[in-house]
């Protein structure tokens, strides 16, 4: 007998094997965990209904993450039935008691007529270009698939919403709506760094897009040269998933505000006046617990005086860059499901000391926008709202 023809007898006698009937029985009475091991390629071809999929060569390093419960009946799947019985016998010394192996693989499964599904499964160019997002256990195919669904809406092309585009593109966000309606001056190239010299006098909502999918050009991209107002708001806000709030004037961060709590929308909040700058999310409906929205830290907006614009006032160039990554990362939390959002907790940074400081926000019981169980007020006149005494 044959060196490898031994070793597959022994692994026969040391491993269950289980027919693929008898897993789909398992599998469907939610009973057991089912793990095809095969290769993207293979797994593209069809995969078994309700499967988990890790490829075999990161078997011992993912499964952990992927099937928790180790007491739990554990099914491993491959092609022929071969590979999954090499897989069960390393997956039994991480501590899963009960490792079967489905005689036949999928290739009898499928022979059977048992459910299949043709999974959404990443490109070769894509799994090259995420790889190391696909290498961690947070993030992984699934994760990055998911990414790839997802739709962000950012308000403005300027100093905040330039750095969250760039590495939202770059992550790989599906659709990334851009609003705004302004127009590239060279004074913005000092902090806007989606934009070049040679976009000076040209709409920002095309610059942005030229260079993001020069970045990225699997990403969709839709500029929206329009001032945002309450008769356009929840026309521009259908569809998306989170609204990344880059505005730099206290009307459009009411409207984004009352927008969003309107519309259940998470709104992840930046600012930046000189060296400092601040990060949150606002979030009423935030599954778990409720988080406070805009109105519950600023129920009124400051005397215009008191609150000069970056115009006014200037700006380090380099501050928006920071604040921007940091609700990059948070919407990227938010699409992924992971770690604990900025929500109900406000993040100041102060560059000259070169320090973080959060505070705690508490949601407001009497908010007359997101306290609960109150009707939504309506939009208002949000110009002399911000410009009134």
């Amino acid at each position: 007998m044959k060196g490898k023809d031994k070793r597959l007898a022994e692994l026969r006698d040391a491993i269950p094997e289980i027919t693929p009937g008898e897993a789909r029985a398992l599998l469907a009475a939610g009973q057991a965990s089912l793990v095809d091991v095969r290769e993207p390629d293979e797994v593209a071809q069809g995969s078994p209904a309700g499967a988990e999929r890790i490829v075999r060569g990161f078997l011992e390093l993912r499964i952990e993450d992927r099937v928790t419960d180790k007491e739990r009946p554990l099914l491993l799947l491959c092609a022929g039935g071969v590979r999954s019985l090499f897989a069960a016998e390393n997956v039994r010394r991480l501590g899963y008691g009960d490792v079967r192996s489905v005689a036949g693989g999928f290739q009898r499964w499928k022979a059977e007529g048992l459910p299949v599904e043709v999974p959404k499964m990443l490109t070769a160019p894509e799994r090259e270009r995420y790889a190391r997002h696909i290498l961690m256990p947070e993030v992984g195919e699934a994760g990055q698939l998911a990414l790839g669904r997802s739709r962000v809406l950012l308000i403005g092309a300027g100093g905040l919403g330039s750095p969250a585009a760039l590495y939202l593109a770059a992550a790989g966000v599906g659709h990334i709506g851009i609003i705004d309606d302004d127009v590239v001056d060279r004074s913005n190239l000092q902090r806007q760094v989606l934009h070049t010299d040679a976009s000076v006098s040209q709409p920002k909502v095309e610059s942005a897009a030229r260079t993001l999918h020069g970045i990225n050009p699997l990403v969709e991209v839709r500029g929206i040269q329009q001032r945002l107002d309450s008769s356009n708001v929840e026309e521009v806000f259908a569809g998306y998933d989170v609204v990344l709030d880059g505005s730099d004037n206290f009307p459009t961060r009411y409207l984004v505000n009352d927008a969003c709590v309107k519309l259940e929308l998470p709104n992840v909040h930046g600012s930046v006046f000189r060296f400092e700058g601040q990060a949150s999310v606002f979030w009423p409906t935030y599954p778990g617990r409720r988080g406070p929205c805009y109105r519950c830290l600023y129920p009124e907006p400051p005397p215009p005086a008191m609150a000069p614009s970056c115009a006014e006032a200037g700006v380090l160039g380099v501050l928006p860059g920071i604040v921007g990554l940091l609700e990059a990362i948070e919407v990227v939390k938010i699409l992924l499901g992971i770690g604990d959002p900025l929500v109900g907790r406000l993040l100041h940074y102060d560059a000259l000391a070169q320090r973080f400081d959060e505070f705690r926000l508490d949601p407001d019981p009497d908010c007359a926008y997101c306290a609960p169980g109150r009707p939504f007020p309506g939009y208002v006149d949000y110009q002399g709202f911000c410009a009134g005494p």
